[in-house]
């Protein structure tokens, strides 16, 4: 196994009691790599959560990003999770592998052009043609260029090389986070969501959310890297007319020993280069249990005894 840095701080379990019954949650890659062990704590938490709760699993194939996605990446992740023994209640993964799937974001835009109809109609939608770089630098709402006050007279919406985005509203939102108890932050600290890239990809904040409310999510279970992006989720679901919110946990991550998570991006060992090379999935799934915390020791952890690390 690939050696791994220190653990999060904080918790790692949750409360069983405060688990919802019979939940819906979900797992949900992006095809731009390999599934690497980061990927196989967040499926422990997903499929455990859901067997130790009665609850059940979608798989969804995150592909927005058109430029970086890959069928071949997401002929990988089916292959792997199957070998892996983690089925997903839904969809069923022979359906994904013949053809079009409600549950493959690059298969049907017509929900997300919706989303953005409803909040044009709002007036909230409006186009950006500030840089990438500046937009990552920039904390607070809006964007670094001011592009909402300039309005669509002067910037319309299909400008080359501009973005969409969308002014959610001023004031914090909160939310009881199942693992790390209350929480809430501003929806804009990191300036306006953005809905559709300058390469006409739909963003995943938009995605996520829409996607998440037609499939019937009511329990989001994440790494913590997704943390602040919580409040502009929360809010956005409610302009989309989701009047009650689902649940979040957000997990701790498995970091290198730099204390970078570990990343697709850097090509750190995936699961099907540790499975060709002899391990097996229980030897895995009881690695990636002991490196987050959820076992005291490595052992061998089956797939179908997932729950028991979240059971009363």
């Amino acid at each position: 196994m690939i050696p791994l840095g220190p653990r999060d701080p904080g918790p790692v379990r949750p409360d069983p009691e405060r688990l919802p019954a019979r939940p819906t949650t979900r797992f949900a890659p992006a095809p731009t790599g390999f599934l690497h062990l980061g990927h196989l704590v967040n499926a422990l938490y997903v499929w455990g959560i859901a067997a130790a709760t009665g609850g059940r699993v979608i798989f969804r194939i995150e592909d927005h990003d058109r430029q970086r996605s890959r069928r071949a990446f997401e002929t990988a992740l089916l292959d792997d999770l199957e070998r892996l023994g983690l089925i997903p209640d839904e969809p069923l993964l022979a359906d994904l592998r013949a053809g079009p799937s409600p549950y493959r974001q690059s298969d049907d835009p017509v929900p997300y052009a919706a989303a953005v109809d409803a909040l044009r109609a709002q007036g909230r939608v409006y186009a950006c043609t500030c840089s990438r770089a500046t937009v990552l630098a920039w904390r607070g709402p809006g964007c670094p260029g001011e592009c909402r006050k300039r309005g669509l007279r002067a910037l319309p919406e299909d400008a080359p090389g501009a973005a969409l985005r969308a002014w959610l509203g001023e004031g914090d939102e909160a939310f009881d986070d199942l693992l790390l108890g209350p929480q809430s932050g501003d929806p804009s600290a990191n300036g306006d969501l953005t809905l559709r890239d300058r390469h006409g990809n739909w963003s995943y904040p938009l995605c996520v959310v829409v996607d998440d409310a037609r499939h019937g999510v009511d329990l989001v279970i994440r790494g913590r890297d997704l943390h602040e992006a919580t409040p502009g989720q929360l809010r956005l679901g409610r302009l989309l007319g989701r009047a009650t919110p689902p649940a979040f946990l957000h997990h701790p991550l498995l970091r290198k020993p730099s204390g970078a998570k570990l990343s697709k991006a850097d090509h750190d060992t995936s699961l099907r280069d540790l499975l060709d090379g002899g391990a097996t999935p229980a030897e895995l799934l009881g690695f990636a249990a002991a490196a987050v915390g959820l076992v005291d020791s490595v052992r061998s952890l089956p797939a179908a005894s997932v729950g028991d690390l979240f059971a009363p």
